[in-house]
């Protein structure tokens, strides 16, 4: 019976043990999925880039060439896109997260009227469709990866046939 009773703690102590940390990580993927709506609602929808220090770590690490590096970076990056592209609009369609990982999918789309990437004005129209990978350390977007329908923008922009 004693034995009864010390593998039946056991077996609680593990389920409670197990609980407690499945819990925890749900509760800071559902914080990092907030952290990730919030900056892409005040940057990408609103084009708001004053607080971009409460989002990203000042060593953020861009995986997109294009991108330059770092939180200054992503900023100039960011106000030369809103420049080119004044009606240039964000909608976040589905966020997934796991552990200090966050995917969001979104469409990126407006009209280009000034120069971007290179690419001389075209007044051209554009929708194009991005899967975001963060990583978050520390509550705030440390290194990011994503994948972009390029060819289609260039497509849309003319300046590929």
């Amino acid at each position: 019976m004693k034995l009864l009773k010390v593998i039946l703690s056991a077996f609680i102590f593990y389920l409670s043990f197990i609980y407690g940390a499945s819990a925890m990580a749900q509760d800071l993927s559902q914080q990092n999925k907030q952290l990730l709506a919030n900056f892409a609602n005040e940057v990408f929808v609103k084009k708001d880039l004053t607080n971009l220090q409460e989002y990203l770590h000042d060593n953020y690490i861009q995986h997109n060439p294009i991108v330059p590096q770092g939180l200054s970076g992503f900023k100039q990056f960011f106000a030369d896109w809103f420049k080119a592209v004044p009606d240039w609009q964000y909608r976040l369609e589905k966020i997934v997260a796991e552990g200090d990982t966050v995917w969001a999918y979104g469409v990126y789309s407006g009209t280009q009227q000034g120069d971007w990437l290179g690419i001389p004005s075209t007044g051209k129209h554009y929708s194009i469709h991005a899967v975001d990978i963060f990583r978050i350390e520390n509550g705030k977007l440390a290194e990011h990866w994503d994948v972009i329908d390029t060819y289609g923008l260039f497509k849309q922009l003319g300046v590929i046939q």
